[in-house]
C-alpha cells in the first residue's frame, strides 16, 4: 500500500528521515532506517568540518532553530558510516554541501563510492549569507548542479529554499541540470524569539527556524513547483503527523521528509506517521498513495483565476462552544451578534471573508451562497 517507487529507488514507504544532527553517523542513520523510514538523509557532509557552536539548538511549542552546520565525520570516515547504516538494506541518501561545483562533484563521487544510494545538494545555509545569495540564483544551481549530474550515475535530488524570489524558477534550472527530483524547502533563516528579562535571544545568532513554523511555505513551494515543473518533489517542512505528509502528497510529492520532529519527538514518530498513513488510505478505500498524489492541485488556482462570489457566512445547527465568543471578536466586519439563544450573522454586513469559518471550535459557521 506505502511502497514507493522513488527515483527508481524502491521505498517500502515514502516517509524519509531529513538531514539533520539525528542523522549524523551510520549508527543514527540505522536507527532512522529501524524506526520505519522508507529513505534517509545523511546530515549534510562537507569538505573542511568545523566545530560545533554551543549552544546551537533552541525550541519552542511551534518548533526549533538550529545553527549546527554540517557533520562532524571526516569525509574518509562516511565509507564505514554508510557501511553502518546500510548493513540491513536501508536507503541512504547523502547530503552534501560546498561553495564550488567541483567541491560538490567531488563529494558526490566519493559518498556514490562509499555506497549511497542519491545524493542530495544542499544549496542553502540560514547561518551564511554567501550560500543564501546561491540558493537564489537559477544559473549557479545549473552550474552547480550540472557539474553533480555529470559526475556520479546515482540519482541527484537539489534541496531549495524557500529564501528566494522565485522558487520555480531555480526548479527549472535544476531540471535542465539534468536532476533527478528536487526537495523542499531547506530551513528558514530567523530568530526564535526573545528573553524580555533579559534580551537575550534563543541563540545569539541567526539560525534556520523548522517545524510547524514552516509548514505553510514548504507547502506552498511543493505546490508551486509542482505545477511549474514536471519532476518528482520531496516535500519538507514542519511534517509530524500522517496529516500532513498527506498534504505534501496531495500538493505533489513524491515523498515527505521529516527531521523536527524526529528531534523533539523522537524516532518513534516516523513509526506512527507510516501506521497512521496506512489507516488512513485503508480508511478511504486506496491502495496507494499514488491515488492521492497532486489531488490538491487541481483545486489550487492563481490569484487572477478568484471569482467575486455573493458568498455569506451562514449558522448551522450544531451547537456552540460553551462560553466562546471567538467569532463575535475576531469579525472585522461586525456582522456577527448573539442573542439570548444563538449567534447571528448579519448578511448585509458580512462580506464572506471565511475567517469565522476556521476561528470557530464548533464548525457552527460556514460559506454559502
Amino acid at each position: 500500500m506505502l511502497s514507493t517507487d522513488f527515483l527508481g529507488m524502491k521505498l517500502k514507504n515514502p516517509i524519509i528521515v531529513a538531514a539533520g544532527p539525528w542523522n549524523r553517523d551510520g549508527k543514527a542513520l540505522h536507527r532512522s532506517i529501524a524506526s520505519g523510514a522508507g529513505a534517509v538523509v545523511t546530515e549534510s557532509i562537507v569538505s573542511d568540518t568545523v566545530l560545533d557552536v554551543r549552544p546551537r539548538i533552541a525550541c519552542d511549542e511551534m518548533g526549533v532553530q538550529n545553527i549546527r552546520l554540517y557533520s562532524d565525520i571526516q569525509i574518509e570516515g562516511w565509507e564505514r558510516e554508510l557501511d553502518i547504516a546500510k548493513s540491513d538494506g536501508g536507503v541512504v541518501i547523502a547530503s552534501i554541501s560546498a561553495h564550488t561545483a567541483s567541491e560538490l562533484a567531488y563529494l558526490a563521487s566519493k559518498m556514490e563510492k562509499f555506497g549511497a544510494d542519491a545524493i542530495e545538494l544542499s544549496v542553502s545555509n540560514p547561518m551564511m549569507e554567501s550560500l543564501e545569495v546561491v540558493a537564489s540564483h537559477a544559473d549557479v544551481i545549473y552550474d552547480m548542479t550540472k557539474e553533480v549530474v555529470s559526475n556520479v550515475k546515482i540519482p541527484v535530488i537539489v534541496k531549495l529554499s524557500q529564501n528566494t524570489t522565485n522558487i520555480t524558477k531555480v526548479a527549472k534550472a535544476a531540471k535542465k541540470a539534468g536532476a533527478s527530483a528536487v526537495s523542499a524547502i531547506n530551513t528558514v533563516r530567523g530568530i526564535l524569539g526573545v528573553d524580555l528579562e533579559t534580551a537575550q535571544p534563543a541563540l545569539s545568532t541567526y539560525g534556520g527556524i523548522s517545524g510547524p513554523y514552516i509548514r505553510p511555505m514548504g507547502l506552498a513551494s511543493v505546490a508551486a513547483i509542482a505545477q511549474s515543473v514536471d519532476i518528482p518533489i520531496c516535500g519538507i517542512g514542519g511534517v509530524d503527523s500522517a496529516k500532513h505528509a498527506l498534504e505534501y502528497i496531495m500538493l505533489g510529492a513524491s515523498a515527505v521528509q521529516v527531521g523536527t520532529a524526529v528531534m523533539t519527538k523522537g524516532s518513534r514518530t516516523i513509526a506512527q506517521i507510516v501506521e497512521d498513513l496506512e489507516n488512513w488510505l485503508d480508511d478511504h478505500g486506496l491502495s496507494s498513495v499514488d491515488q492521492i498524489r497532486g489531488k490538491a492541485l487541481a483545486n489550487m488556482k492563481s490569484f487572477d483565476e478568484m471569482k467575486i462570489e455573493p458568498a455569506v457566512s451562514t449558522v448551522q445547527s450544531v451547537p456552540c462552544t460553551e462560553n466562546c465568543d471567538k467569532c463575535i471578536a475576531s469579525c472585522v466586519y461586525g456582522a456577527i451578534s448573539r442573542s439570548e439563544t444563538s449567534i447571528n450573522v448579519d448578511e448585509q454586513v458580512c462580506t464572506g471573508c471565511g475567517l469565522c469559518t476556521f476561528i470557530c471550535p464548533a464548525k457552527k459557521l460556514r460559506l454559502a451562497w
